[in-house]
């Protein structure tokens, strides 16, 4: 009978209509920015970069990133994954450099994943963004620190846990509202790593 509050995502998938609140980041949203974005430069093979094992955020950012391709008439170029246990190691798992030559850019589910794929394409000679784009997701502090500043779709986090608390109050007033998911978009951050300086 203790009202919670998720923040983030959920654990489950479940339709359960008991299932507590859920405030955070629209991840689908965010992934379509960070695409479109992209688009915009001129970028016709862009690819989707995750960790291995589908979660509902890599689910919903790849969701947003194919939605925006499918809205300019485009077709994913590859849905790679990183091994996590690689710690973005040596191997690129969807090929070798030529393949990667074939790309325009990358959507990375998170700034982590983009920041480990940073460091393996400046180990391979590879020039970002001159030869290849990154985009990320989140705007974590450490973003406009990498060897290039990283492109990236920021996480309201501030707006979310205002709403969070709104949330809370109104289910502590109204124990019997249906379940809700309140998802707050994300904004796109331009720095360097996409080929575009901000504006």
């Amino acid at each position: 009978g203790i009202p919670v509050i998720l923040l983030d995502r959920r654990a489950t998938l479940t339709s359960n209509r008991s299932r507590p609140d859920l405030v955070g980041i629209n991840n689908r949203q965010a992934g379509y920015v960070a695409t479109e974005h992209l688009i915009k430069l001129g970028c016709n093979r862009i690819a989707f970069l995750g960790y291995h094992g589908a979660t509902a955020t890599i689910a919903e950012r790849m969701s947003g990133y194919r939605d925006a391709l499918a809205s300019y008439g485009l077709k994913p170029a590859t849905d790679a994954v990183m091994d996590a246990r690689t710690d973005g190691g040596a191997a690129l798992p969807w090929g070798g450099r030529a393949r990667l030559e074939s790309l325009d850019a990358f959507v990375c589910l998170n700034d982590r994943v983009a920041g480990q794929l940073m460091h393996v394409f400046r180990a391979r000679k590879m020039r970002i963004p001159q030869d290849i784009r990154l985009v990320g997701i989140d705007d974590v502090s450490y973003a406009s620190l990498l060897p290039v500043p990283l492109t990236t779709v920021r996480q309201p986090t501030r707006e979310i846990g205002e709403a969070a608390m709104r949330a809370m109050l109104e289910r502590v007033r109204r124990p019997d509202l249906p379940a809700r998911d309140i998802l707050l978009d994300g904004e796109l951050i331009v720095r360097q790593s996409c080929g575009a300086e901000a504006g």
